[in-house]
């Protein structure tokens, strides 16, 4: 047996692969073993759990971004005080 066929993962591995399936790279035989990884590993649980809703709000169409003259502007202000406190 390979050791990529081990069925236990590690944290490392399991959110790794929670990542690769956000974006559907994940094989089959990824999900079932970060599926049995998240039946007894509560961190990994929550990592998954945020990292879903963090997909979903990006998805959603009111998400809007910050114009880029506002950008400029607080990247200016931000710097000038920054030169301030020198």
């Amino acid at each position: 047996m390979k050791k990529s066929d081990n069925i236990f993962i590690s944290c490392d591995e399991a959110n790794h692969t929670c990542d690769k399936t956000q974006y559907n790279d994940a094989t089959l035989w990824e999900k079932i073993k970060l599926n049995i990884h998240l039946l007894y590993c509560s961190a990994c649980r929550k990592y998954t759990k945020n990292n879903t809703k963090l997909t979903k709000l990006i998805k959603r169409k009111e998400v809007q971004a910050m114009p880029t003259n506002t950008k400029k502007n607080l990247k200016s202000a931000f710097e000038k005080e920054l030169a301030n406190q020198k």
